[in-house]
């Protein structure tokens, strides 16, 4: 789990369907230690476990990546540089199986990552 030691929820509106949040990030966390010590960057896979944290606290539900169908990394994330982000998740469609999700990882007009799949219930 990510929440807490490498990204923590400084904001969180959520509504039907949606939540938009603010989230810092720890530049100092140990991760960045090997990706990469003189020019930190956010790895993808982090960034998947991210979405799936935030949806898995938005839909109280465990749950886990059945589908991938836009994965896009738009712009390296440079924690020293990007310590905050924003982060749009929302519910496509649920049902007893899982849930369709779009996400997108942004600050200000910069866009960093987007996400479009699907998750099954655990």
């Amino acid at each position: 789990m990510l929440q807490g030691n490498f990204y923590t929820i400084l904001n969180n509106q959520a509504e039907t369907g949606s939540v938009n949040l603010l989230l810092e990030l720890n530049p100092d966390h140990h991760i960045f230690e090997g990706h990469f010590p003189q020019l930190p960057v956010v790895p993808g896979v982090c960034m998947m476990q991210m979405v799936k944290e935030l949806v898995e606290d938005f839909t109280g539900q465990r749950l886990r990546l059945a589908k991938a169908d836009h994965l896009k990394f738009l712009t390296i994330i440079n924690p020293r540089e990007n310590k905050l982000l924003q982060v749009d998740i929302a519910i496509n469609s649920r049902s007893t199986q899982g849930v369709q999700v779009t996400a997108s990882f942004f600050h200000q007009a910069t866009v960093f990552f987007k996400f479009k799949g699907g998750f099954v219930i655990e």
